[in-house]
């Protein structure tokens, strides 16, 4: 490690010394040359004995990861500047934190005061929300990622990138990732979770910030076990603080408080208030699941009968479209866009790859993506209802039209070794793109429209179009591109339900 100091990555960055190692890599504490500021880096350890194949999957995982990250605007998340390829191994450069994480607050005080408690949790849920908002899951939320400032601020750190670290086989078929004691119950029984699994790892946070102690002890397989059988202990601080606590890591997602609830319920604790905490679950299986699944095959036969009647594709009168789907499952987001759509788009044939739920496609030099989207409440987005799509669709359009101007891009799949500054526009209304959708355009520092950006809405489906091109593509072939893959794919989609 000594012989890494003094080294500058990418004729920019020079390593000062390491702020901390841990299983994952070693941070370092550089100084950004160009702009003359103190910056932290992260260097991400790849295990020793992995092949090369692994290798590549772990460093594009790792930069895709981080471009998700860097969008990600709030004060209560850590900034992540650049992403980087040195030697084969991925680097992060982010803000530079004063101040020490929450685990050495405990480690050195023991168990913190009720009200800081319950300001760490407000501001904890406020990140979360701005998140999951981004379809971004932290997945491994505990007092070691939460950061207290020298000046105040509370952040969360390790957006997707400890992913890899702190891997351990919990499944026995699959790998979980994540702390022991920190880790959903869901998540330990093999399921993918959602914002809900967030939410009980914050509980399990705050638990430990309140008592000093985690709420499971002893060795990793007994506090697995006792995650997935054994009830919360009573924290000895009562009151609605300790009640909202222990909600959060009730062990059933749906019994849990949604983020928006448990950030008011801080919030009315942090101004001194006493609100009357009753956690109670919602049922999941009342006859409306029956109504709804009939109303959702009624809906998809009317999609079968009406298609051939309705030839005309995008250009056939609104009026003759069947009604808007209600998906009632899954539907494989690599085979929405045909592979003669993604290769005219392209330029020529490119394989898909699944990614977070979603699909992309990429060659050197231009890509195609598309995400779904869903809310903190809903973990899959396949199971959002219409009007919580439609409450999401509108809080994402104003989120893009608020957001600062100046951003970034990176795309390590198209040969982004580095991230792009760029400028985002204005949203513009799209039309004919599903039920309702906009668009926005990325130009690089150069002026040219590098990426286009569609976000629609397709009954119960929310999803996110992103078409790149690093080459010679004009405006106009950018904005049309990115607007034949959104029709294409809510086309395929409304009559896939």
């Amino acid at each position: 490690m000594a012989e890494s100091i003094g080294e500058r990555l990418a004729s920019r960055y020079l390593l000062l010394h390491p702020l901390g190692s841990g299983g994952m890599g070693t941070v370092w504490l550089a100084r950004d040359e160009m702009l003359d500021r103190e910056v932290a880096v992260k260097e991400l350890r790849v295990p020793d004995g992995m092949g090369e194949r692994e290798r590549a999957e772990l460093v594009t995982r790792v930069m895709r990861e981080a471009e998700v990250t860097a969008r990600l605007r709030h004060p209560a998340v850590v900034s992540v500047h650049d992403v980087l390829v040195e030697d084969g191994r991925p680097w992060i450069v982010m803000e530079r934190l004063n101040g020490r994480p929450l685990s050495a607050e405990i480690s050195a005080h023991g168990g913190l005061q009720p009200g800081a408690v319950a300001e760490i949790g407000a501001r904890m849920v406020d990140a979360l929300s701005a998140a999951h908002a981004h379809g971004v899951q932290h997945r491994d939320v505990k007092p070691g990622n939460v950061f207290l400032t020298v000046d105040g601020r509370v952040v969360l750190t390790d957006f997707g990138i400890a992913r890899q670290a702190d891997t351990t086989n919990l499944t026995g078929d699959g790998m979980l990732i994540g702390s022991p004691g920190f880790i959903a119950p869901e998540r330990l029984e093999g399921h993918p979770g959602g914002p809900a699994a967030d939410l009980w790892s914050l509980g399990a946070t705050l638990y430990t910030a309140l008592e000093g102690a985690p709420p499971y002890r002893g060795s990793h397989v007994q506090v697995i076990h006792a995650t997935l059988t054994a009830p919360v202990p009573a924290p000895r601080v009562g009151g609605p603080l300790g009640t909202l606590v222990t909600w959060l890591m009730a062990r059933d997602p749906a019994d849990r408080p949604d983020a928006a609830t448990a950030g008011r319920l801080f919030q009315e604790i942090v101004r001194g208030g006493n609100p009357d905490i009753a956690p109670a679950g919602r049922k999941k299986n009342g006859p409306w699941v029956a109504v709804a699944a009939g109303a959702a095959a009624v809906v998809a036969a009317a999609v079968v009968l009406l298609a051939p009647w309705e030839s005309g594709g995008a250009g056939a009168p609104a009026a003759r479209r069947p009604p808007a789907p209600v998906f009632a499952q899954d539907v494989d987001l690599c085979r929405v866009v045909s592979a003669d759509q993604v290769k005219a788009l392209l330029g020529q044939n490119a394989r898909p790859t699944e990614i977070e739920g979603g699909c992309q496609w990429t060659v050197e030099g231009t890509g195609l993506r598309l995400e779904p989207t869903t809310d903190s409440d809903t973990p899959n987005w396949w199971d959002l209802d219409p009007e919580a799509a439609r409450s999401l669709y509108g809080g994402i359009k104003r989120h893009v039209a608020n957001q600062p101007r100046d951003s970034s891009l990176i795309w390590y799949e198209i040969g982004t070794k580095r991230r792009i500054p760029t400028v985002i526009s204005a949203i513009r209304p799209l039309t004919g793109v599903g039920e309702e959708a906009f668009t926005w355009d990325v130009t690089s520092a150069e002026g040219r429209i590098i990426a286009v950006d569609v976000y629609f809405r397709v009954g119960d489906f929310v999803g996110r179009i992103e078409y790149a091109d690093l080459g010679d593509r004009t405006a106009d072939q950018m904005r049309s591109g990115a607007e034949t893959a959104a029709r294409a794919a809510a086309d395929t989609l409304w009559g896939h339900a």
